[in-house]
């Protein structure tokens, strides 16, 4: 049974399967924690702990979906190309929006975790929640933040963002499709990115540029803002 579970093609079968699952039964739910991406994190850990098997083997066996990912983010970007005509002359607002929310996203979370007691290292690594793990734990890192804790925060942040932001800027009387789409984009990062993409192409494609602008302010923005704020 073991020797079986090791092989590539059943760990990618696997993998594949959970996901499919999550997604039928969020569909079915439209629960928060039954969210496919939260569903097939868990079972793959509970998968890998109870056969024992390396996180590394499994990683190098579904190398197959990060190499389908990386297309992905190609994808995106021809779909930003197809959207460049309804993007033309919000070039002023798109780089205001970005910078204020980079700062506002920094300053919340870390004011927030100082308020609940929380020390500079904890602070400095949630600082970041609001972009892409790799760019987030890249930021953290040299800031002597701790990058588990970031990638946790930043995964959790995403789940919020793809399965309440949609209803939250309902709530908050936000209907243009592109402001939606920005906003799932500066906040929930790649997670909020596919759901905007399943809201429609002019979501999605705001979404997509937000992700990579947010990514690229945070980088610049978090160490001057970390050393103003310690």
């Amino acid at each position: 049974m073991i020797p079986l579970l090791n092989s590539d093609v059943v760990l990618l079968a696997f993998t594949v399967g959970f996901y499919c699952f999550g997604t039928a039964l969020y569909r079915r739910t439209r629960a928060m924690l039954l969210h496919p991406v939260l569903v097939c994190l868990v079972s793959v850990i509970f998968l890998l702990k109870i056969f024992g098997i390396d996180y590394g083997h499994y990683y190098k066996a579904t190398g197959l979906l990060n190499f389908a990912l990386n297309l992905s983010v190609v994808a995106l970007g021809y779909l930003m190309y197809e959207q460049l005509e309804r993007m033309r002359g919000r070039l002023l607002p798109i780089l205001v929006s970005v910078a204020v929310g980079c700062v506002v996203g920094i300053l919340s979370v870390v004011y927030l975790a100082r308020l609940l007691g929380a020390g500079r290292v904890l602070q400095t690594s949630l600082a970041p929640k609001s972009v892409t793990v790799p760019i987030a734990v890249a930021v953290v890192e040299p800031l002597g933040g701790m990058t588990t804790v970031t990638s946790v925060v930043v995964f959790c942040v995403g789940i919020f963002g793809c399965v309440a932001g949609p209803w939250l800027l309902q709530r908050c009387g936000v209907k243009d499709p592109a402001a939606q789409g920005f906003a799932l984009g500066s906040a929930a990062h790649g997670i909020g990115t596919a759901r905007a993409l399943e809201m429609g192409a002019l979501e999605g494609a705001l979404s997509g540029l937000a992700m990579a602008l947010m990514g690229i302010t945070t980088a610049m923005l978090l160490p001057l803002i970390e050393k103003f704020l310690y």
